[in-house]
Formats: structure tokens, C-alpha cells, sequence
């Protein structure tokens, strides 16, 4: 009876502590599906700023039109991406796009002073800072999932539940350039 007891309360453990860590992975998960969210809501509010932007650069830099369309067709690119790896492609392209537009603006005074055009360069700032937090925050969900899920006892079962390693926001290659504006 004694051996009886001290096996079911083994198994009551190990129940115990396998609820434990599927709950937490299930946490963590919906965690690291949170702030991929926010990366999505930033990639959002930075598809939506960028018309307005460019709108503004039209209407008085209308002779800079190559370097208009490649935001826009960056813009599109990002619109239509799928998946981390496929979202972080496109926001490079828009990146360098954005990148070269804005040097333009330094180049016409004019541009530079108009009022709206200010206030637009000033919130798309804030939204390249707002896409900075929300990557880096993605990054650190990701990186504190596949800890878990690599880590002992955890990696026991964590792929018999369905959990692998999730992919992380990384930059291209050719993002780490500088990008080179010619006129």
C-alpha cells in the first residue's frame, strides 16, 4: 500500500510539473505572438504615415520622382509580406528607400521649412523609433522562448506539444550599409 502511495503521488509530480511547463510555454508563446503583433502594428502605422509623406514630397519636390516611387513600391513590398523573415526583407527596402528621400529633403530648403512636411518627417521619426522598441521587444520575446524551449526538461517534451525555436526579426545583410544617394 505504502508503494502504491508514493507512486501516485510520483505521478501527481510529474502531471504537475508537465502542466506547469506546457502552461508556460503556452504563456511564453502567446507572449512572443503579442509583441510580433506590435512589430506588425508599427509596420501598420509606418505603411499608412509614409502616403502622407510622400504626398507632401510630391507636391514640392516633383522632379524627385525615382526616388518617390521607390518608397511607395518599398511601401507595397512591406504591404504584401509575409512572415518575419519576408517583412524584415521589405522593411530594409523601405528603410534605404526612406533613407535616400530624406536626404533630398536636405538638399531643398524649402522642403525642409514647410510646415506639414515637418510634422510628417517628425512622426515618421517617431515611427522608425516606435519600429526600433517594437523588434528589439520581439526579439527579446523570441530569444526568452527558445530558451525555454531548448532548455532541460522542457526540450523533453516541447516538440511533442507542438512548440519549436520561433524566428527572429533579423536585418539583411545589406541593410548594415550605409546607403548611397545620387543625384
Amino acid at each position: 500500500m505504502k508503494s502504491w502511495l508514493i507512486a501516485g503521488l510520483i505521478a501527481v509530480v510529474v502531471v504537475a510539473m508537465a502542466v506547469s511547463g506546457y502552461n508556460g510555454l503556452v504563456g511564453i508563446n502567446e507572449e512572443v505572438n503579442g509583441k510580433w503583433a506590435q512589430v506588425e502594428n508599427q509596420l501598420q502605422r509606418r505603411a499608412d504615415l509614409i502616403p502622407n509623406l510622400v504626398n507632401t514630397v510630391k507636391g514640392y519636390a516633383s522632379h524627385e520622382q525615382e526616388a518617390i516611387k521607390s518608397v511607395s513600391d518599398a511601401r507595397a513590398r512591406l504591404a504584401g509580406a509575409q512572415g518575419p523573415g519576408a517583412k524584415a526583407e521589405a522593411d530594409n527596402e523601405l528603410s534605404g528607400a526612406l533613407s535616400r528621400l530624406l536626404v533630398i529633403t536636405e538638399n531643398y530648403p524649402n522642403l525642409k521649412a514647410d510646415q506639414n512636411f515637418r510634422a510628417l518627417q517628425d512622426e515618421l521619426a517617431g515611427t522608425e523609433n516606435r519600429m526600433t522598441v517594437a523588434r528589439q521587444d520581439y526579439n527579446n520575446g523570441v530569444q526568452n522562448f527558445n530558451t525555454k524551449v531548448k532548455t532541460f526538461p522542457t526540450s523533453i517534451y516541447a516538440g511533442m506539444l507542438g512548440f519549436s525555436q520561433r524566428e527572429y526579426f533579423k536585418a539583411e545583410e545589406t541593410s548594415k550599409k550605409v546607403p548611397e544617394v545620387k543625384f
